[in-house]
């Protein structure tokens, strides 16, 4: 896959190549697929190679939305690339697969603008996930699943606790254990000191969860 990552837009690092490789290898040919927090692309790009037959990238940053538009030109394939605020640049519409790698980083507020939009969770790092998960239902298409990859650090039964409340059978896909990456070990004291990482632990999981609408959900 040949991608571009211009200044300002996150460069995909293990954690997307991940969450791009699960991907590929639970497309439905012909299926609808949702990237939300694409970023450069890499997650929409390898549904629509996989053989997703639709393909939408949803990100707030408009040159992330203008370079997973061309990612996906450079690479022969077709994504219809959207500008908004997760699940309100697709009202409406309903996916056989969301699959979504977004802001994560315990620590600090989500800046309103610049690079670190990127990463940045929120205090705990859920400002993002829970809102995903809370929408999830209302945007799957029957039989539809909902991928979302997150660290440890941001607390793996919160994660299934929460899809649980919204009607969403949840559980772990894939586990990648690990040494923290390099902005979560740059703020590491911090997050001990909050107990979020245990003393000493400098190893985290990349963990992707997978979830469906339960029955009786309403879709």
């Amino acid at each position: 896959m040949r991608l571009l990552t211009p200044p300002g837009v996150f460069r995909p690092r293990s954690d997307s190549r991940l969450l791009a490789a699960t991907v590929a290898g639970m497309i439905r040919p012909g299926g609808r697929v949702l990237d939300l927090c694409t970023g450069s692309g890499i997650v929409a790009v390898s549904a629509a190679l996989a053989g997703a037959g639709e393909v939408t990238a949803v990100d707030l940053s408009r040159r992330a939305v203008a370079t997973a538009w061309l990612n996906a030109r450079r690479n022969g394939v077709a994504v219809r690339a959207r500008r908004g605020d997760l699940y309100a640049a697709v009202a409406g519409l309903r996916f056989d697969l969301i699959a979504t790698n977004p802001p994560y980083l315990p620590g600090a507020e989500a800046p309103a603008r610049g690079a670190a939009r990127a990463w940045e969770g929120g205090p705990d790092g859920r400002r993002f996930l829970d809102r995903i998960i809370d929408g999830a239902p209302a945007h799957l298409a029957p039989g539809g699943v909902l991928l979302l990859l997150h660290s440890s650090v941001c607390g793996v039964e919160a994660t299934l606790a929460r899809m649980d409340a919204a009607g969403l059978r949840g559980d772990v896909a894939v586990r990648e254990r690990g040494p923290l990456g390099p902005l979560l070990s740059a703020r590491a004291d911090a997050l001990e000191e909050r107990g979020l990482l245990a003393p000493g632990e400098r190893d985290e999981d990349v963990v992707v969860f997978r979830a469906a609408a339960t029955q009786g959900a309403r879709l």
